[in-house]
């Protein structure tokens, strides 16, 4: 009796996070890695779930998920609310502060896979319309326990957290900091010389 509860109880924490996956907008693939079920389960599960209870407007993507460090880095807009959401996964657990070292991420789990949905709703509460899409949070988060292409590092000047190139070769300051030196640097000295 309780190997068989023990069995359903497994199963049923796979197709809630199945679920909440399919509602972030998540491809089957990335749904597979995090639940273990089959494409045709989760195809099963799309269709009964979503489509027959009115269409709920979640879109299914196709193709791969997306893999380029550079999205989260292109602009002040993208590596403030890469930030964000690096300060989430670190509250949640799901990165280390500071990566010194590439380590391999781990395995993703049920467990990891409901914390990961938490972190993402939490920034999106945050952000309001964020550009970082649930894809782009799984990879993200990825990368940055990985620490080849993107770290996690703090601002020389506040401290605050953000993201950056693993190779960059001087210490990062974050998007306000940097907006208020060039402001500092932009003022007329005193006296109403011309700045030098």
């Amino acid at each position: 009796m309780r190997i068989s509860d023990d069995r359903y109880s497994r199963d049923r924490l796979r197709l809630d996070l199945a679920l909440r996956f399919i509602h972030h907008e998540a491809r089957t693939h990335t749904i597979r890695a995090w639940t273990g079920l089959t494409d045709d389960r989760i195809r099963k599960l799309y269709r009964t779930y979503l489509h027959e209870a009115g269409g709920t407007g979640v879109t299914r993507h196709r193709g791969k998920s997306p893999r380029q460090a550079a999205f989260f880095t292109r602009s002040l807009r993208m590596r403030r609310e890469t930030a964000v959401f690096a300060s989430v996964s670190s509250l949640f657990g799901l990165i280390d502060g500071i990566t010194v070292q590439p380590k391999t991420a781990p395995a993703p789990t049920v467990a990891r896979g409901a914390l990961l949905c938490e972190a993402f709703e939490a920034y999106r509460a945050l952000v309001g319309d964020s550009q970082i899409s649930f894809e782009h949070a799984v990879y993200l988060v990825s990368a940055l326990h990985a620490g080849d292409e993107l770290r996690v590092a703090h601002c020389r000047d506040c401290g605050g957290v953000l993201v950056t190139d693993r190779l960059a070769l001087r210490a990062p300051a974050c998007n306000d900091c940097n907006g208020s030196r060039a402001a500092t640097r932009a003022e007329p000295p005193p006296g109403g010389g011309p700045a030098r």
